[in-house]
């Protein structure tokens, strides 16, 4: 279960992602500017210190992406690499924003959800009257099976640009999902 509190963030997801995206080498090229937010998903951090998140943006008449992120009430050791920016939460303080491929916390949670046919999590909205449902908008689904749990298997692969042209591997374990405009399960990351 996932708490989001209603909070005013500055700079916003995507101004920090208008910022970072484009410096990535899986961005389809030009600016990001006029990004907007498709859809999203969220997994649990077990520790309940990190919070996340899976966006789903656009760029006007650009593809679809997937941008993983994680938030941190501090530094990740070692993860410069991967910080996308700090943003100003005003219920939390600072957070530091990263390109979650980069986070081992979100590598160890998408793993499991593949290898274990999970799910996202629900989302509540932390209010004074206690957690209030906040609405899913995608709905995300591992393979799981006995192939999905051996040991042998570890490579994770995130699928960032979501045109449809990326398929599984042969014998590949998958995390599939859909959402409002899209009703029929897409490949969003194999575990081989």
């Amino acid at each position: 279960m996932a708490i989001i509190h209603r909070a005013t963030l500055t700079p916003t997801k995507l101004e920090l992602l208008e910022a970072w995206l484009p410096s990535q080498p899986w961005f389809p090229g030009g600016s990001a500017a006029g990004l907007e937010r498709v859809a999203a998903f969220r997994f649990d951090d077990p520790a309940g210190e990190v919070g996340v998140e899976t966006l789903l943006v656009r760029t006007p008449g650009g593809p679809l992406l997937q941008v993983p992120l994680t938030y941190r009430g501090a530094p990740l050791e070692g993860g410069e690499a991967w910080l996308v920016g700090t943003m100003q939460h005003s219920a939390l303080g600072p957070r530091w924003v990263y390109d979650a491929e980069g986070d081992p916390v979100y590598v160890a949670e998408l793993t499991r959800v593949i290898r274990e046919g999970d799910g996202e999590v629900e989302q509540f909205y932390d209010t004074p009257q206690g957690p209030e449902p906040r609405p899913d908008d995608t709905h995300v689904h591992g393979s799981g099976g006995p192939a999905a749990g051996s040991a042998e298997r570890g490579r994770l692969t995130v699928v960032r640009v979501l045109d449809g042209t990326t398929t599984a591997p042969a014998g590949a374990a998958t995390l599939t999902g859909t959402w409002a405009d899209h009703p029929g399960p897409a490949l969003l990351a194999t575990l081989a």
